[in-house]
């Protein structure tokens, strides 16, 4: 507890982080080197959340495609080539996207682009460019949809965004929020998908440019480092500690009870790092939040998804890192192979498909067995030309009910009730993608541990003003594929 006087009796001061996903562990990572005394509370068994790595049939798997990208803040992307060393590859990206009934790379290359994209598609999209200045602007309020039209044109929007976009978040564009538009879409321009092609030439791209950092141990090895590397600093890591709730007193947090193996434990700090989700902080919280505030939280939802590995008797599927699907015709938008992120050689004999199936609890695909969902991922490959002619050794399936967050139309206003009120508590502080509803890389949600970090006092206060700054930063963040 504190001392009398407000301080922390010469002592650091005592932070309680709720998650040990990548904001939980970078903010622990960057605090217990000298500026406090740091316990993380986990559910889980391990640390990394959605960004951790499990292994199947020897194979280092992800939660999904994950990337660590070059664009990262300069001191974050220090830290991780300081923790990895040499684990940390710089590979190229190397996948595709099947455009007009075509495969076309991905990245887009200007080369690729020219030759491959379907003549009736190019000459719609070299319509677009011309037509763009006459272009009138929708009426009504803006929206996912009147942005990407008015940036991109009808050929691209409705053969790759629109579609794509009803599948990732479920939801037709007019029904999601231009903020969507300005956090996910970097190339909202012709001209920008243009500039980005440009640079994929060869000659004029830069050393990292059309490449990615990736693990040797799978992407999940980042977060595993940064964790051990904060315990050797001495922050204590609670695993298989699952919050009940989270008291309060007026309007200062005063502890967090957790049980694990039937037995309740009460956490007291001078501030929680919150980073699970702010609408299962609002839920937590004892005694409640105001109606309002709670009716909010009600209203903010997650998108889930079912991540499907197809386990295959064979060295390799294809070439590929990953594979878009924008058409409606078959629910999944993704597809990775492992083995080809970290230029795996072994095992022999093996590889791992992972697709990633955009649906809720509740949806049909969500109660499908593995050997169901198996068998219809081998269907839907077949339909797009990739049919499985290798022995299909069996079906895993990992369940995410908080995948990405939703931003429909009415979300920001949901958002800025919720949380404008946990702004307002005294000894807590809400962040990285779960707490701030941020459609975010793992890069940023370092970026925001690290600032929450920074604006921890010596006293175990925080610099408002600072963290303010912070926050303004943080819109500025851009989703990179």
């Amino acid at each position: 507890m504190k001392a009398a006087n407000g301080g922390t009796g010469g002592r650091p001061p005592r932070v309680t982080v709720l998650g040990a996903g990548p904001a939980g562990i970078a903010a622990a990572y960057a605090l217990s080197r000298g500026k406090a005394e740091v316990e993380v509370l986990e559910r889980a068994a391990v640390p990394g959340g959605n960004a951790a790595s499990f292994q199947i049939d020897g194979i280092w798997c992800d939660y999904g495609s994950h990337r660590f990208h070059p664009v990262a803040d300069p001191q974050v992307l220090a830290d991780v080539k300081a923790l990895l060393g040499e684990d940390l590859l710089l590979r190229p990206r190397h996948g595709r996207i099947r455009l007009g009934g075509r495969w076309i790379h991905f990245p887009l290359k200007l080369q690729d682009a020219l030759v491959k994209l379907p003549p009736r598609f190019a000459a719609a999209l070299v319509g677009d460019i011309l037509l763009k200045r006459f272009r009138r602007p929708a009426e009504g309020p803006r929206s996912f949809s009147s942005v990407l039209y008015e940036g991109l044109g009808p050929t691209i929007s409705e053969n790759f965004y629109f579609p794509y976009v009803r599948k990732l978040w479920g939801l037709d564009p007019d029904r999601l929020a231009v903020t969507l538009a300005e956090r996910r879409v970097s190339g909202s321009s012709v001209g920008k998908i243009l500039s980005k092609m440009l640079r994929m030439v060869p000659g004029l791209r830069g050393e990292t440019t059309g490449r990615f950092y990736y693990p040797r141990k799978g992407f999940g090895q980042i977060c595993a480092s940064m964790a051990e590397a904060a315990a050797g600093q001495g922050a204590a890591f609670r695993f298989g500690a699952r919050i009940t709730r989270i008291e309060r007193s007026g309007n200062r947090v005063t502890a967090v009870i957790t049980e694990a193996e039937g037995t309740e434990t009460r956490h007291e700090a001078e501030q929680v790092f919150s980073t699970i989700p702010l609408t299962a902080v609002v839920r937590l919280m004892d005694p409640p939040p105001p109606p309002e505030v709670v009716t909010a939280a009600e209203s903010i939802r997650f998108r889930g998804m079912i991540l499907v590995y197809l386990i295959l008797g064979t060295d390799r599927f294809t070439e590929y890192d990953a594979h878009y699907f924008p058409e409606l015709s078959i629910p999944i938008s993704r597809m990775s192979e492992p083995k080809n992120y970290n230029a795996a050689s072994a095992p022999q004999g093996r590889t791992v498909l992972c697709a990633e199936l955009p649906c809720d609890p509740g949806e049909k695909w969500w109660d499908m067995s593995d050997e169901e969902l198996g068998r219809q991922y081998c269907e839907w490959l077949g339909s797009l030309g990739l049919p499985v002619r290798v022995p299909v050794l069996r079906t895993e399936t990992r369940r995410i009910a908080h995948a990405y967050p939703v931003y429909d139309i009415d979300y920001q206003r949901h958002f800025e009730t919720v949380d404008g009120w946990l702004s307002s508590l005294e000894g807590f502080l809400s962040f990285g993608r779960q707490g701030l509803f941020a459609h975010d890389n793992t890069h940023h949600a370092f970026a925001m541990a690290y600032g929450a970090a920074d604006v921890l006092t010596p006293q175990g206060g925080i610099d408002r003003a600072r963290w303010a700054e912070y926050r303004h930063e943080f819109e500025s963040h851009r989703v990179e594929d």
